[in-house]
Formats: C-alpha cells, structure tokens, sequence
C-alpha cells in the first residue's frame, strides 16, 4: 500500500485539476460496466432514489446511470471543469453536503486512487449511504489501482487484499463483482455499513 505525501492540500488541488483538464478527453469507465452495475443496482434497491457518482470528469458515470435508473444520479468533480457538463458539481469528494449524511442509496467511484487521505475519504462516504440498505462501489483493477501506480496524480495505490482490508476496518463487503476491463480481472468492491438500521 502506498500513498502519496503532498506539501498541503493547495499542492493536492492543483494537481488534481490540472491532471483533470490533462485527461477531459479520456474516459475510463465504460458504459457496459455502468449498465452492469446499473442491473446490480435495481435489484438490490429496486426503490433507489438518489446517487452520488464520484470524480467524474466528463460526467459519463452518472449520464449512463441515470439512463439507465430512472432516477436521480449526480456526479463530483474537483475542477472547474465540472460545469461543463450535465449534473455535475464542482466538488472534493472527501467533503460531504449536510443533505447527503444518510441519504443516498448509491455511491460509485473508480477514483478512490485519487483520495490523498483513502480511510477518511471512505468515512465520509459511508456516512452518506442510508444505514439501512445502502451502498458504496468501488472500483479496483490492478493497472489503474494498484501500488506500482501510486504517484502524484493517484496517490493512493493498494492491492487487491490491502484495499479488501482496509474496507473490513469499519465496514462490511456486501459482495465483489468480478469483471474484465482492458484486458485484466478487475473488481467492483460493494461496501455496506456492518450495522443495518431498520
């Protein structure tokens, strides 16, 4: 497990935004994966109402989700560039809105790699998930995520096992969803509170 050390969270910013702006024309989740999880999703909360999609750059994530939802769904982004595109807000995703605590039904990322703080960043997202049914996705590959990669831009690299563990602190896995992206195994992680309120 490696993380990198920024000089203070200016420094974090800048590299975030402009590593944003760098990559605005790429896009690394795809849409089968979305619509998969998107299937997932209505059968494990067939009432969902609302979700939260995190760093979401050109806002593909929650574009497909609420497609395919029929629902609610909004995207985060750090930059400025946030705006540009359909329901998404300019936001750090280790910060949370007071109306989110506890209520959303759904929270996916495949940037927790970009979290300078990963055990916090992840509190506060779970803080969000309705305690009583629901949940947060995170995306694991071992190229995208893992610890060879941890720099700058993506200064949280983990293994498979280290991030499993890192989740089974204060949390439960609800399931991992085994999928192929560019070539290799990868893995959506299904985080749940370990108490479900009624």
């Amino acid at each position: 497990m490696k993380l990198h050390k920024y000089k203070n969270y200016e420094e974090y910013r800048k590299v975030q935004e402009a590593g944003n702006i760098q990559k605005i024309k790429c896009q690394w989740a795809q849409e089968n994966e979305i619509k998969s999880l998107a299937n997932y999703i209505k059968k494990q909360l067939p009432n969902a109402k609302f979700g939260i999609c995190h760093g979401t750059r050109r806002g593909n994530e929650q574009k497909w989700f609420r497609e395919a939802l029929g629902i609610d769904v909004i995207g985060t982004e750090i930059s400025k560039t946030a705006t540009d595109f359909p329901h998404t807000i300019q936001w750090d995703f280790h910060e949370v809105k007071p109306e989110w605590v506890n209520n959303v039904d759904f929270i996916y990322s495949n940037t927790f790699d970009h979290s300078f703080d990963p055990p916090n960043c992840l509190d506060r997202w779970m803080s969000c998930i309705k305690k009583q049914d629901g949940f947060c996705i995170i995306e694991w590959t071992k190229t995208g995520h893992g610890d060879r990669w941890s720099n700058e831009l993506d200064p949280f690299g983990a293994s498979l096992e280290e991030l499993e563990q890192l989740i089974k602190i204060k949390y439960a896995i609800k399931e991992k969803i085994p999928f192929i992206k560019k070539g290799e195994k990868a893995v959506h992680f299904v985080v749940e509170h370990l108490q479900k309120t009624k």
